[in-house]
């Protein structure tokens, strides 16, 4: 196991998935349209989701047209068991591994997501290199947009403490700065911003022969 895997969060510490607060629900949504968006323009038959805590979004990307195999990667733990056990589906895999060590082949998705996964791994640069490694074609990766995620955080009172740090964040990207480091695996065909987030699509480049 990792060194980061003691310290970072299997699974969503807040479920913003599910949140029915008005304002959350409506960013929750805009990133999600955003996502759908990317998804079907690169129409994959296999895609793999790394960092996928509970499934949920996972399970959404299943549903997109096209799509026949949605594999889910996180750390594990007993409470995302349990909510694995109870999303099994046909064409849906949720296993437990090592964001910087995937236990796959070279080439083996059409499409590899990192979704908010980036801030938390001890080694962005190098998780980013896996992603691409088990790619044939594509890469969608998001990350919080700094400093605006820290300050909505203060804003409605959480994680003050921390300065508005979520738990498990141990980085912290600009867009700027996030699509710089995205673009050193592939060529960055689209980034978008829904709010307060940064969203980037790939094409991976090519191992070299």
């Amino acid at each position: 196991m990792h060194p980061a895997a003691e310290t970072t969060p299997a699974g969503n510490t807040y479920d913003k998935y599910g949140t029915r607060h008005p304002v959350a629900r409506r960013l929750v949504d805009g990133f999600l349209g955003e996502l759908d968006a990317m998804v079907d323009r690169v129409g994959p038959r296999e895609l793999l989701d790394v960092g996928c805590g509970e499934g949920i979004v996972t399970e959404r990307m299943l549903a997109r047209p096209g799509v026949e195999r949605a594999v889910g990667l996180d750390r594990g733990s007993e409470c995302l068991a349990l909510e694995w056990s109870r999303r099994a589906r046909p064409g849906l895999e949720l296993v437990t591994g090592d964001a910087h060590s995937l236990p796959w082949p070279g080439q083996s998705f059409d499409l590899t997501c990192s979704l908010e996964v980036l801030m938390q791994v001890t080694d962005p640069p190098r998780a980013l290199a896996e992603l691409a490694r088990v790619s044939r074609g594509y890469m969608i990766a998001s990350a919080a947009r700094e400093p605006i995620w820290r300050v909505l955080n203060v804003a409605r009172g959480a994680y003050v403490r921390a300065l508005g740090n979520s738990p498990g964040n141990i980085h912290h990207f600009s867009k700027r700065e996030f699509t710089r480091m995205c673009a050193g695996v592939g060529e960055v065909l689209t980034v978008v911003t829904p709010f307060p987030w940064t969203l980037v699509l790939l094409r991976v480049r090519p191992p070299e022969s």
